[in-house]
């Protein structure tokens, strides 16, 4: 890629151009219905008081997300295939299983926010969803990866609405600064610690991993484009943070500020309309069903390629189905599920959508510790091991989750028996 265009005055621009995507994409697919709908409830619940999650969560995304592009690019194969080699079978099905059903729950929470974002314009689930789900298969079965990343790119953009939303609510920029700086913690309640759980989770979710790493392998990029693709990832992180810190700065500012509590997103989108405006409303409504959409196309997908990668079988979006059918029945089948799901009269979608943003940060360390040993290691990477300060971010991000969960479980006990 660097050779086509390296003689050239703008080439440093004209690389980064041809190379971002990976990073962008990846960063910015996190904020689905699962993370919008925690980062919704954070801000109605407690205000600005969880916004200082994301500047850890931000710093810890950039890393990790660095991490893999460079393992990407240098040894040329997928997460699942070097943790099948450096860890055995038995490791790998272990994370496998459970991020397959941590997937289907994603999934289905992608369906979830696309059905509660129509219902704000009186469409029903039983239509929308369906026809979703046909665009989401046509999309990936019918085209290739290059028309794939374009649209996935434009509804990256499109995400930026929740800047709008937030504005129009009118937050107090004098309470988010000390908020930020001097943040109310609230360290015996258990939905507190749940939701940095989440947001932590949602930012930095196991499956991204998988994903990344696939798409730079997908995208044919090698080494000599690493700092290119480094900027990608930095521009991936900024737009997920942004995004976040909006969606919880609109409710705050609203649904906090007028004692209105939710459970769900398009809870908030509704409560909106007679705090902010209708078009604040309707904002958050079209951002929540952008981002549904998006992630229902990228969660089966990530979880089709690392399935397929794994157990040796052909994975990619410019293959054709007789190339690769496991990876495109995989892909149809996480979609099928998750759409009956969602379709199911009285399923607990709210369970669905919380539990599985708790069950990615309570995965999250296992898969980060056979990244950051395998990214260590020279004879995987040679020079491009990882340095001290993304070491020292990688376990702290290893050590804080760990510590949040183990605290989060022990927690009941321990009052069980106190009281």
């Amino acid at each position: 890629m660097v050779e086509k265009i390296k003689n050239k005055v703008w080439a440093p621009f004209l690389v980064f151009l041809a190379v971002a995507g990976p990073g962008i994409i990846t960063g910015s697919v996190d904020n689905d219905a699962g993370g919008i709908t925690t980062y919704s409830v954070a801000g109605a619940h407690y205000g600005y008081n969880l916004l200082w999650t994301l500047v850890p969560a931000f710093l810890a995304l950039v890393v990790v997300q660095e991490m893999n592009a460079r393992m990407g690019m240098k040894t040329g194969k997928g997460l699942a295939d070097l943790i099948r080699e450096s860890f055995g079978i038995k490791i790998m099905l272990f994370i496998f299983i459970c991020l397959f059903i941590a997937d289907i729950g994603n999934t289905t929470a992608e369906f979830a926010g696309v059905a509660g974002s129509m219902q704000i314009f009186g469409l029903s689930k039983y239509i929308v969803v369906p026809l979703s789900g046909l665009v989401v298969w046509f999309l990936v079965v019918k085209g290739n990866y290059k028309i794939a990343e374009k649209v996935f790119l434009l509804l990256s953009a499109f995400l930026l609405m929740y800047v709008v939303s937030a504005l129009m609510a009118r937050p107090d920029w004098g309470e988010i600064g000390t908020a930020m700086v001097h943040p109310k913690f609230y360290g015996g309640d258990e939905e507190y610690l749940g939701l940095v759980i989440g947001v932590i989770g949602t930012t930095i979710a196991p499956w991204m991993q998988f994903y990344m790493q696939s798409a730079v392998m997908e995208k044919g990029l090698s080494v000599e484009e690493y700092r290119y693709e480094k900027w990608d990832v930095i521009l991936g992180g900024v737009a997920t943070v942004v995004v976040a810190f909006f969606i919880m700065v609109a409710c705050a500012a609203t649904l906090n500020k007028a004692g209105i509590t939710i459970n769900e997103a398009k809870d908030a989108a509704a409560a909106l309309k007679p705090l902010a405006g209708s078009m604040a409303s309707v904002i958050f409504a079209a951002g929540l069903f952008i981002a549904s959409i998006f992630s229902a196309t990228i969660l089966p997908l990530a979880t089709a390629f690392y399935i397929c990668e794994a157990f040796g079988f052909e994975a990619g979006i410019n293959k054709t189905w007789n190339e690769a059918p496991a990876f495109y029945w995989l892909f149809t089948g996480i979609i099928l599920i998750s759409m009956a799901i969602i379709l199911i009269p009285g399923a607990p979608l709210i369970r669905i959508t919380l539990w599985t943003q708790i069950l990615n940060g309570i995965l999250l360390p296992v898969v980060l510790i056979c990244m950051i040993r395998m990214v260590n290691n020279s004879d995987i990477m040679g020079e491009y091991t990882n340095k001290l300060f993304s070491n020292i971010v990688g376990w702290a991000t290893i050590v804080l989750l760990i510590g949040l969960t183990g605290y989060l479980v022990a927690m009941p006990i321990i009052q069980k028996y106190i009281h």
